[in-house]
């Protein structure tokens, strides 16, 4: 039986976003295995865009779903279409966007809130 996965991004890139080197091979080791993949994300801006050239934050803003978008091929939704019990597994990958962006952990640290 076909398992279905959900994979949740939290944007592009290591330093603001999701991992992509984790969220590549994620997908690709799911679509080896057989799994029925949706991708989501949060439809907000980022918390903030980050050079991955240089370290040095950028002024300028990115939305999270359009940046996951990237990695996703453009297959994404927003996370508020999610439903858990449409799926078997749940996969986060990682990256500070799910500590900036998925969440405020990289603010608050231990009194972090999750993204509603």
């Amino acid at each position: 039986m076909q398992k279905k996965v959900a994979v949740i991004l939290s944007g592009c890139g290591v330093y603001d976003g999701a991992e992509i080197h984790e969220s590549v091979l994620t997908l690709l080791r799911l679509d080896q295995r057989g799994a029925q993949v949706q991708c989501f994300a949060p439809d907000i801006a980022q918390h903030h865009v980050i050079n991955h050239l240089t370290g040095e934050e950028m002024p300028e803003s990115r939305n999270v779903l359009i940046e996951s978008a990237r990695i996703a091929r453009g297959e994404v939704k927003d996370i508020r279409e999610a439903n858990a019990d449409d799926f078997d597994a749940l996969i986060i990958p990682g990256g500070f966007g799910s500590a900036k962006n998925l969440s405020d952990l990289a603010l608050q640290g231990h009194a972090c809130q999750v993204q509603a």
